[in-house]
């Protein structure tokens, strides 16, 4: 009997069936700026209506949060999450998601859980006027275990050259607004999977899965609708390595973000993984947003009406001089 590809562990009808339980959904995504449709090599997207455009690119992935969902078999919110990753990095330069692509990898493809993993990106995708337009699925035995998936996500965005924001105006006596997250967003869970090792505990009166699998919290419509209203100084994405290491990343050198962490609102699901895993609570700040999941700089003189445009979002904190880039007060 001769070799054949399938007997090697890779099968490309299920591949074939992947594709077809996704592409009507993806077109669906696309827009007059797409100019070709999924098969080819290469996508294809025309920049309109811009006059000095800048692409910002991202590119990111949910890490073993993707664990969590496989376990569960809950698989809808994953695709989200991937795109929310991606999506809410380019924000922080105000840049308007364009296109994005996906990559799958598995080590024995299910076309069941791969549709639904991309279904979530098509989700998301519509819900924040961006194009679906590529992706990749690999199926490869011996690299990874039947069962186990990874997802990433790459994102191409677009600003105007001179609405970038990169913190380079901040000044201190800028006032420091949260947005708060939707639960752990897409970080940490490598920490969480060992403190709650059975997602299926009851927590808050229902599964703890779906407390865990709540999908990344989107800011692109909300930030960019107070962008038309009010000048932002500086945006923040609070992923790996929270508060603690993505605020600073705004801040120059000569420069402080004092946070009040007394008027940070901790989801409670945060604060038993602290209680039970008898975690500190400064490596609870550095490793996730603690409630946190976008940071935005703006002028005391507009904080009246960011607080009103912005429905959940509060002040934390403000900018001084000073050497440290971070202070948690």
């Amino acid at each position: 009997m001769s070799n054949t590809y399938k007997s090697a562990g890779v099968d490309k009808e299920e591949g074939y069936k992947t594709v077809d339980k996704i592409k009507s959904a993806v077109a669906e995504t696309h827009n007059e700026n797409v100019l070709n449709n999924l098969g080819s090599f290469g996508a294809f997207y025309q920049i309109a209506g811009y006059k000095n455009p800048v692409l910002v690119s991202g590119t990111d992935g949910v890490g073993t949060k993707l664990k969590v969902a496989l376990d569960s078999k809950k698989y809808d919110s994953i695709g989200v999450d991937c795109f929310a990753m991606c999506a809410n990095d380019i924000l922080c330069h105000g840049a308007k998601p364009l296109f994005f692509l996906d990559y799958l990898a598995c080590g024995k493809l299910d076309s069941e859980i791969a549709a639904e993993i991309v279904m979530g990106m098509v989700k998301a995708c519509k819900d924040n006027e961006c194009a679906l337009i590529g992706g990749e699925t690999a199926e490869m035995p011996g690299m990874y275990k039947p069962g186990d998936y990874d997802v990433a996500g790459f994102c191409v965005g677009i600003v105007e050259k001179d609405q970038i924001i990169d913190g380079s105006e901040i000044r201190a006596g800028h006032k420091i607004i949260a947005l708060p997250s939707s639960g752990f967003h897409s970080n940490g869970f490598s920490l969480v999977r060992k403190i709650f090792p059975d997602f299926n505990e009851e927590f808050e009166g229902k599964p703890l899965y779906e407390t865990l699998l709540v999908p990344t919290r989107l800011y692109y419509k909300p930030i960019h609708s107070l962008l038309e209203e009010v000048k932002v100084y500086g945006i923040a994405h609070i992923t790996g390595g929270g508060l603690i290491e993505n605020v600073p990343r705004i801040i120059a050198d000569g420069l402080c973000a004092n946070i009040d962490t007394a008027a940070i609102k901790i989801p409670t699901v945060m604060l038993e993984l602290e209680k039970r895993g008898n975690i500190d609570r400064i490596e609870m700040y550095g490793t996730f947003n603690m409630g946190v999941g976008m940071v935005i700089v703006i002028d005391p003189k507009h904080a009246e009406k960011v607080l009103d445009l912005l429905d959940d979002a509060y002040e934390i904190g403000e900018i001084t001089e000073g050497p440290e880039k971070i202070i948690l007060n």
